[in-house]
């Protein structure tokens, strides 16, 4: 009896150290603060990861990874910027690092065109159908006789 309780005991133990991880010990990554600028200023930049604001700001993301930037103003055509993310682990010579590219992440927004007015199309007259021939007579022909 006491090898079975032994026994069932080592296992619960390996059970537990199997799922056991490292990570319970890391912190949540602290945000990095991007900075968004426009040219013109004052359009709206909207991450793919759902804050946004008003250029020329700044935002906290707490991701890794890559993410968009939508950059809209009225009358002027939007700008998609892909951003990337990068966090390096520290250890125990450096500390961590945060990379963004590009940074600051800035956007040219160009003037939408206007719609173009249609011309209104002229009517074209129907071209006249030609007159339909005269039926053929009986017996002519319009190729030589061939006798």
């Amino acid at each position: 009896m006491r090898r079975v309780l032994v026994l069932t005991a080592a296992g619960l133990s390996l059970a537990g150290c199997s799922s056991f991880s490292m990570d319970a010990f890391k912190s949540a990554p602290e945000p990095v603060t991007v900075q968004f600028e426009s040219t013109p200023p004052g359009a709206e930049a909207k991450t793919s990861i759902g804050p946004a604001c008003t250029t020329p700001c700044s935002l906290p993301i707490v991701t890794e990874g890559n993410f968009e930037v939508t950059f809209t103003l009225p009358k002027f055509q939007p700008v998609t910027v892909p951003v990337s993310v990068t966090r390096v682990p520290g250890d125990f010579t450096s500390p961590a690092r945060t990379t963004v590219d590009p940074s600051p992440v800035v956007a040219e927004l160009q003037p939408a065109t206007p719609p173009r007015k249609g011309r209104k199309a002229a009517k074209k007259r129907a071209a006249a159908p030609a007159p339909a021939a005269a039926p053929a007579e009986a017996g002519t022909s319009p190729f030589p006789n061939p006798r």
